[in-house]
């Protein structure tokens, strides 16, 4: 049973980016916030409380979700609609839905298929990760400093993507706005096709017959390159299979930069030192100055801290509701009134 003044947001998945979110929100030190989570691997929920990501476990995904007012799907991709379609009849009214998923197009279509009116759905998407999976992995300080890309539904209220806004303020990220085509097209080049990429490497180079002798010779250049082909096979299917055709769009355009380095490498010397140097460059401007993508306009100056203002969007919004379906009751009140009055004159 929820506390008096006590405001809930369920996880949903305890994970790598489950866990962290829920460490992160703790390290917040929020006052009044319940962190509820659920896993759907055994034991995970408990591993999860004594290792401070969550105030409580919940046994299903239902329970979790009835008292949020925040609820976050961390669940690998290809699970995210069945956990929607799971919790939607015990969503409460004014709820804030948002999920952590990579690929945002096919789960904005999800949300508006499957969630109900009476909830708000807004897309995110935390750029930041490991290599290693699960609750293990987590940590608190995990997104400080990343990107935190955010797709509001068109449905979505201004107080419900405020709220998510605060809280990748409240666990360390940066806040980014971002359409989910444009989205799932960057993020087919910068992350999922560097994890395609670093896999082919360590396969082409392990199935050789001399791989044996070559493990032995492989030092840091391979071990950075290929340090994402230990991410969970399950997170990197599901990344290609709902990112297929701008997966495949960058895989076609690395295929065509090889060849270009190839014909260099063949005959070209002084192209290509002039083509390392120049990458050379580029990059150290890159890791010099990075680029912000769309930041988010800067706010009315007030005093609040970004946590105390993600719960305060997420109390007005519930508030809001509520104000909404007492104003209908009044109106059906008011209505049978009138009828009432109206009849009793025609029968006098």
């Amino acid at each position: 049973m929820q506390a008096k003044g006590q405001h809930t947001i369920a996880i949903i998945g305890l994970g790598l980016i489950g866990g962290s979110l829920g460490m992160a929100l703790k390290r917040a030190g929020l006052g009044g916030l319940e962190v509820v989570g659920y896993d759907k691997g055994w034991g995970v929920g408990g591993k999860a409380q004594r290792a401070g990501a969550i105030d409580r476990s919940a046994r299903d995904p239902r329970s979790a979700v009835r008292e949020a007012s925040l609820v976050i799907i961390a669940t690998p991709i290809l699970g995210i609609r069945t956990v929607m379609e799971e919790i939607a009849p015990e969503l409460p009214d004014g709820c804030v839905v948002t999920d952590t998923g990579s690929a945002k197009a096919p789960i904005m279509a999800w949300a508006d298929e499957v969630l109900p009116d009476h909830v708000h759905f807004v897309g995110g998407h935390p750029m930041a990760g490991k290599e290693h999976s699960g609750l293990e992995a987590a940590e608190a300080s995990l997104f400080d400093g990343a990107p935190y890309c955010i797709v509001p539904s068109v449905g979505a209220g201004e107080r419900a993507v405020k709220s998510v806004m605060a809280l990748a303020e409240v666990v360390g990220a940066r806040p980014v706005f971002i359409d989910p085509q444009e989205h799932d097209t960057y993020v087919a080049a910068v992350s999922h096709l560097p994890l395609v990429l670093s896999t082919a490497l360590f396969t082409l180079a392990s199935q050789s017959q001399a791989w044996p002798d070559m493990a032995g010779l492989a030092a840091g250049g391979f071990r950075d390159l290929t340090r994402l082909a230990s991410t969970d096979p399950e997170m990197s299917h599901d990344i290609c299979f709902t990112n297929r055709e701008n997966l495949l769009h960058w895989l076609d355009r690395f295929s065509s930069e090889i060849s270009r380095y190839r014909e260099l490498i063949q005959g070209d010397d002084e192209a290509l030192f002039k083509t390392f140097a120049n990458a050379q460059m580029d990059r150290e401007t890159f890791l010099q100055r990075p680029q912000e993508l769309r930041p988010v306009p800067a706010a009315e100056p007030d005093t609040l801290s970004a946590g105390e203002r993600m719960l305060s969007f997420l109390v007005g919004e519930h508030w809001l509701r509520r104000a909404k379906d007492m104003g209908k009751v009044l109106e059906e009140r008011r209505k049978l009134e009138r009828e009432d009055l109206e009849r009793r004159l025609r029968e006098r």
